[in-house]
């Protein structure tokens, strides 16, 4: 609670890029005021003789351009903006990742624990001729002990559902985005998809490929069992299933109605991906990516002019998060992903990602607002202070109304709710 804190009063200290902008303005603008100022007070003392008039003019119009409303535009819309996305559950930790994503065009989602809920089940056990499932579960479960994976737990909880005694591995790698290896028995074994069996030169059986296909096809993740040495053949397949999170085609719809487009980043293989994207209603597909190929996909997106939030969970979103204009994180994933991310949905709740783009949008729009207001007191104002319509004490309430109505303004957002929780 004490980081998230931390994290907030940061994002509402922080500087949005339209800051700098208004600090650079700010920079040329009380220069100019000054001249006209002293021009105001050279033309009343030339014209009229009056010193004392000339003075009051002069101040009035340094009174009125008093660039409070201007200053407090940006950082008073940011505070609040932040403090409503965080009461519901939104947590923005820089405010330049508040500001960009009013402008996201594209969100391009993580699969596993970020669309689904993260906790795969085996399903299905295919194997090859002369091998039992049994022999096939047994040899996966403890080939998958060193390993963390979602998938790896699966295997590992159906072997103990299944009272199987594991056989002791050693040598345990991990082969990023292809699977893991170990020997076992003298034997050497390999689990992973199918780049990795291409790897080690395993050939795959027609009969099975179809049942791979078909699997696949109906939205299961498939994980393929072979041994390289002696002799490399497949012993069998592993087929995973994991169920979308419930709320997942109504944030989809959500981005679709903000005129978001979306895109489904996986490492899963195509059948699976491509069955879960036309069940929640995703426009693109990119699967059978590693971990550094998500970031170079969000690059190829960024290189056709979108604008791309990157929503995702693991370790292996971190690059992609990191490369996306604005890059997500579920709470519910690793620490990694949340300190590359510049927004933390708390829930782990992707319905949540619009709500984060239109506070966005909503902030953004009241920060547009105050500035404009602003110049608008400004130039209307100093025209009449200068010509002489203007008192000292009417510039001053003048200008002590600008920023109240800017505040006022930035204040509305209090009321600010996810379009969730408006229906």
């Amino acid at each position: 609670m004490a980081r998230i804190v931390r994290l907030v009063e940061g994002a509402q200290a922080s500087k949005a890029p339209i800051q700098r902008l208004v600090d650079r303005v700010s920079a040329v603008f009380v220069p100019v005021v000054l001249g006209i100022a002293l021009l105001t007070f050279i033309g009343w003392w030339a014209v009229t003789g009056d010193a004392t008039a000339a003075i009051l003019n002069a101040v009035a119009v340094m009174v009125i351009a008093c660039p409070c409303a201007l200053g407090l535009a940006t950082p008073t819309a940011i505070m609040v903006g932040t403090g409503a996305a965080a009461r519901h559950g939104i947590l923005i930790k820089d405010a330049e990742a508040l500001e960009r994503a009013h402008a996201v065009t594209t969100v391009a989602f993580d699969k596993t624990g970020t669309l689904t809920e993260g906790r795969p089940e085996v399903t299905e056990i295919v194997t090859a001729s002369g091998i039992s499932e049994a022999e096939v579960l047994q040899t996966a479960a403890a080939l998958q002990t060193g390993s963390e994976h979602p998938l790896a737990a699966a295997i590992r909880r159906r072997a103990e559902a299944d009272r199987l005694r594991l056989e002791p591995t050693r040598n345990f790698r991990t082969l990023a985005g292809r699977g893991v290896s170990a020997e076992a028995g003298g034997r050497t074994l390999i689990m992973g998809n199918r780049r990795l069996l291409q790897g080690n030169a395993v050939l795959v059986d027609d009969g099975l490929a179809v049942q791979a296909e078909a699997l696949e096809a109906s939205g299961r993740t498939v994980s393929w069992l072979a041994e390289t040495t002696p002799r490399p053949h497949v012993l069998g397949l592993v087929a995973f299933g994991d169920t979308l999170k419930a709320s997942a085609r109504r944030a989809v719809a959500d981005l679709h109605r903000q005129g978001v487009r979306t895109v489904m980043l996986t490492g899963d293989g195509r059948g699976a991906a491509n069955a879960a994207a036309r069940s929640l209603g995703i426009d693109d597909v990119v699967a059978e990516v590693l971990p550094d190929g998500k970031a170079e996909a969000i690059a190829r997106l960024r290189g056709d002019g979108r604008v791309v939030a990157m929503v995702g969970d693991g370790i292996n979103d971190a690059p992609a998060l990191a490369a996306a204009d604005v890059g997500i994180a579920m709470a519910t994933g690793t620490d990694v992903a949340m300190h590359t991310a510049g927004v933390t949905l708390m829930r782990g709740d992707p319905v949540l990602v619009a709500g984060a783009i239109d506070i966005s949008r909503r902030t953004y729009r009241k920060i547009r607002q105050g500035l404009f207001w602003a110049s608008a007191y400004n130039v209307v104002g100093i025209p009449l202070a200068a010509l002489g319509f203007l008192s000292p004490v009417v510039a001053g309430a003048a200008m002590a109304l600008s920023s109240v109505s800017v505040v006022t303004n930035a204040l509305l957002l209090r009321g600010w709710k996810p379009l969730a929780e408006r229906r």
